[in-house]
């Protein structure tokens, strides 16, 4: 492995994709370097949790390959990745506490059979503290709000001190202040060398909340800072000229971005 390509976050390479007979992912390339907070950006059924998905081995691909870190992700440490899926994949009817799913980010430092330490039931508390969680430890987690669940998955990343983390629609069903509190959280972990991905929505925020864009329709349209690549002529690619999506992006985006339209 080249110094080059050590200094790459995610690296991917012709990546192909398909769920049975539908393209959902199709000739991927793109790289990543370290110490970023990334938008994966597109519309609904682009493929961005799958790209999460692919990244993490739990969706094998046609061809192509992803490289995290500078390694394959069939080598890559789990230790080293940290993921946050869709609130709605996970049960939360399941009898577990907030601090319980907290301290499952620690299993992969204690391996299958060894039982949380006082270190690691310390530093769950700490993260559920820095999410603004520490009063709910001992709380089913089905009697959390949409919020409070969100964060609470947030912790868990963090605590398992991960280099590379992946978010999936961290923000989805969240109010404005929970939304903001959990960016400044993730800027806090970039500021740390952290590299963080997260699939996103709502296009008025792209500017203010990322370094770099992926910006995904089943083809890259574009990777890149998002002063340079999150421009009309791109969200024209990625959402369709005659939807009312791409209008209101394009309108948002003339007011924000100088220089450019």
């Amino acid at each position: 492995m080249s110094d080059d390509l050590k200094c790459y976050s995610m690296d991917v390479e012709g990546l192909n994709v398909n769920y049975g007979q539908t393209p959902v992912l199709w000739d991927i390339s793109f790289q990543i370097p370290k110490g970023l907070l990334v938008g994966i950006i597109g519309p609904n059924g682009a493929g961005k949790s799958t790209l999460l998905k692919s990244a993490l081995g739990l969706v094998k691909p046609l061809s192509g390959k992803i490289d995290l870190l500078g390694e394959p992700i069939s080598s890559c440490t789990r230790q080293k990745i940290a993921y946050v899926p869709q609130r709605g994949s996970v049960d939360w009817d399941f009898p577990i506490t907030a601090l319980e799913v907290v301290l499952m980010g620690r299993f992969g430092r204690l391996g299958l059979f060894r039982r949380p330490r006082k270190a690691d039931r310390e530093a769950a508390l700490q993260a559920l503290d820095l999410v603004g969680m520490s009063s709910f430890a001992d709380r089913q987690i089905g009697q959390l709000s949409g919020g409070q669940q969100q964060r609470l998955f947030i912790a868990r990343s963090f605590v398992q001190n991960a280099d590379l983390l992946l978010l999936d629609e961290p923000f989805a069903g969240v109010d404005l202040a929970t939304e903001k509190s959990i960016i400044n959280l993730l800027r806090a972990k970039k500021e740390e060398g952290k590299t963080v991905f997260v699939v996103h929505h709502d296009l008025p925020t792209v500017e203010e909340y990322f370094d770099w864009v992926i910006l995904l329709n089943t083809r890259l349209v574009v990777c890149g800072p998002v002063k340079q690549v999150f421009t009309r002529e791109n969200l024209a690619q990625a959402f369709g000229k005659n939807q009312g999506l791409f209008d209101e992006a394009a309108v948002l985006t003339a007011k924000s971005v100088s220089g450019i339209l």
